[in-house]
């Protein structure tokens, strides 16, 4: 797992432009829901901010808050609690559940059905950390936006 550095070994923290929470409350529809409150949060980021943002990252985001929020689901007992910050740079994608244990990503196995969550979360993401909590644990997850700019005035 990655932690984004200053390059003098603090870690560097953009501020966001906009940035949501919300809790889920782990029944079968959360991933669903969640998937869409991502896709609502991206299109009113770039309302609010002019921002033009790269349909790949807004595919991503959605990958991204689904495969995250099915592990929650699926080994976490409870509610999950997702947080959405879009900086200059980034869209942040945070997930918080109940569960301590630290997942990893298994060795890649094409033959393998099911599984590949967080393998697919660490391939399409520029930053992937994992921090245990008092209670529980957050996933943090960065998707670069390369393309984002500003709308031209018109």
């Amino acid at each position: 797992m990655e932690t984004e550095t200053d390059g003098g070994g603090s870690t560097a923290l953009e501020e966001h432009l906009i940035r949501v929470g919300f809790a889920l409350g782990g029944d079968d529809g959360c991933i669903a829901d969640a998937r869409q409150r991502a896709i609502a949060f991206l299109k009113q980021a770039g309302e609010d901010y002019d921002l033009t943002l790269p349909a790949r990252a807004k595919h991503l985001t959605q990958l991204v808050v689904s495969e995250l929020v099915t592990n929650a689901h699926k080994y976490a007992p409870g509610p999950v609690l997702v947080e959405l910050g879009l900086t200059t740079r980034a869209v942040e994608v945070v997930v918080w559940d109940s569960d301590p244990t630290v997942p990893t990503a298994r060795t890649a196995d094409p033959g393998r059905i099911g599984g590949h969550g967080l393998e697919i979360v660490k391939a399409v993401t520029d930053a992937l950390s994992v921090h245990r909590e008092t209670v529980g644990k957050r996933i943090a997850a960065r998707i670069a936006l390369p393309g984002a700019s500003k709308t031209p005035p018109g």
